[in-house]
C-alpha cells in the first residue's frame, strides 16, 4: 500500500518543479483522509467475502421421539435421530470463490481511483494556493514602486512640476492594490481551509507552497492510448471479469446438489425382535435437481446484457476521459503561448518605465505615463502567475489521465 502512495505522489509532483511540499500533503492526504479510509474498509469487505463463500451449506440434524406409543402389539421405534449434509456440484464453490475474487478487485480499483482524485484534489488546490500568494508578493512590490512614484511626485509638487492631482492618483492606486491584497489574504484563507479539509486536519493550519515555478522548456509527449491504463477505464475491465465469473457460477449452480447422510432408529424391546440388534442405522442419499431451471437461464440471458452495458459505459468513459486529455493538452499549451507573450510585453513595459525614470533625471516626467505603465505591468506580471497556475494545473491532470 505504502508503495501505491509513493507512485501517487509521482503522478502529481512534477520532477521540473521543487515541489517537495506537494509530495508531502499527498502522502498525508493519502494516508488521514476519510473518504480514503471508506473505500479501503470496502475493499476490505469483499475481500472477506472470499471466506464467507468458501463453505458448505448448513448441517441438518433431525431428531424425533414417539410421544403417545399406540395400542398394538408390535414393535416400535422410541426415538430417531438423523444427520444430512448437502453437498455443492463439483466447481461451484471453487467459482465462487473466483467470483468473490473478481468483485474484490474491481472494489480495489476503485480504491485506487479514490486515491487518484483525491492527489489531483491537493495538486489543483496547491497549485491555486500558489498563484494567490504570489500574486501577494507581486503587489507588495507594486504597492512599494507607486510608494516610490508617490514620493518623486511631491518632490516634483514643490518645485511645481507636478499637480495635487498626480499625487492623489498615485495613492488612489495604492488603496486598490491594497484592496485587491485584502481580497487575496481572503482567498487564501478559503483555499487552505478547503486544502487542509481534504487532509483531514485542522481547517487554520498554515500550508507551505513554493515561492517560485517556472514553465519548463520543453513538455513530455503524451499518447492518447495510455488512456488505456487509466483506473477508471479498468475499472471496466474488472467488473467484465466479474460478470464473466458470475456466469460461471451461476452454471455450477444450475446442476444439482448430492447430500449424504445416517438415521439412527432406536426400537423398544418386544418379543417379536428375534434379532438382538432391535436398533436401526440407515445410510441416506439426497439429491437435488433444478428441474425448473428457469431462474438459471434467465442469470444467464441477464449476464450477456450486463457484458454489453459494461462495454457501453467504458466505451462512453472512454470518449469523456479522451476529451479531457485533449482540452487539458489544449489549454496547457495556450498556458505557455500565453506566458512568452506576457513575458515579451512586461520586458517592454520595464523599457519603458526605464525610460520614464530618466525622463525624471531631466526634470520631466509624465506620472499619468507612470500609472499607465505600472498598471501595465502588474497586468502582465499578473498574467504570467495566472498561466503558470494554468500549466501545473493542466499537467496534473494531464497525468492523471494518462499515467
Amino acid at each position: 500500500m505504502k508503495h501505491i502512495i509513493f507512485i501517487i505522489c509521482l503522478l502529481f509532483v512534477p520532477t521540473f518543479a521543487k515541489a517537495q511540499d506537494l509530495e508531502t500533503l499527498i502522502q498525508e492526504a493519502l494516508t488521514q483522509s476519510p473518504e480514503i479510509q471508506k473505500f479501503d474498509l470496502q475493499f476490505q469487505i469483499a475481500s472477506e467475502k472470499v471466506n464467507e463463500v468458501n463453505s458448505l451449506p448448513n448441517t441438518e440434524f433431525n431428531f424425533g421421539v414417539m410421544a403417545i406409543a399406540p395400542e398394538m402389539d408390535m414393535p416400535m421405534e422410541q426415538f430417531s435421530a438423523s444427520v444430512m449434509q448437502m453437498l455443492p456440484w463439483f466447481g461451484t464453490i471453487s467459482a465462487r470463490e473466483h467470483y468473490a475474487t473478481s468483485m474484490a478487485d474491481a472494489q480495489y480499483v476503485e480504491v485506487t481511483i479514490a486515491k487518484r482524485k483525491l492527489a489531483l484534489s491537493v495538486s489543483q488546490f496547491y497549485y491555486l494556493l500558489y498563484e494567490i500568494r504570489a500574486k501577494q508578493k507581486v503587489l507588495d512590490e507594486n504597492i512599494a514602486l507607486l510608494e516610490t512614484y508617490e514620493r518623486l511626485a511631491l518632490t516634483s509638487l514643490e518645485v511645481g512640476k507636478a499637480s495635487a492631482v498626480d499625487v492623489l492618483r498615485l495613492q488612489i492606486r495604492q488603496n486598490e492594490l491594497k484592496q485587491e491584497k485584502d481580497v487575496l489574504i481572503q482567498q487564501n484563507k478559503g483555499i487552505q481551509a478547503a486544502m487542509n479539509s481534504l487532509i483531514n486536519r485542522e481547517y487554520n493550519k498554515d500550508v507551505t507552497v513554493v515561492s517560485s515555478l517556472e514553465i519548463p522548456k520543453g513538455d513530455n509527449f503524451y499518447s492518447y492510448e495510455s488512456l488505456s491504463v487509466n483506473p477508471e477505464l479498468l475499472k471496466y475491465d474488472k467488473l467484465y471479469q466479474s460478470v464473466e465469473q458470475a456466469e460461471l457460477l451461476n452454471q455450477k449452480e444450475g446442476g444439482p446438489m448430492i447430500g449424504f447422510g445416517v438415521q439412527y432408529i432406536n426400537q423398544e424391546d418386544s418379543p417379536m425382535i428375534t434379532s438382538s440388534f432391535k436398533d436401526m442405522v440407515m445410510p441416506m442419499v439426497s439429491v437435488s435437481i433444478p428441474i425448473f431451471n428457469n431462474k438459471y437461464k434467465s442469470q444467464t440471458k441477464q449476464n450477456e446484457l450486463r457484458k454489453k452495458e459494461i462495454q457501453s459505459q467504458k466505451d462512453e468513459r472512454l470518449n469523456v476521459l479522451t476529451a479531457e486529455l485533449s482540452k487539458a493538452i489544449s489549454q496547457r499549451n495556450q498556458a505557455r503561448i500565453k506566458f512568452n507573450t506576457q513575458a515579451n510585453n512586461l520586458k517592454q513595459a520595464e523599457d519603458a518605465e526605464e525610460i520614464l525614470i530618466k525622463n525624471y533625471e531631466t526634470g520631466t516626467i509624465n506620472f499619468n505615463d507612470v500609472l499607465d505603465i505600472q498598471e501595465l505591468q502588474l497586468k502582465f506580471q499578473m498574467g504570467q502567475i495566472e498561466t503558470i497556475k494554468l500549466y501545473y494545473v493542466q499537467t496534473a491532470l494531464i497525468n492523471y489521465l494518462t499515467n
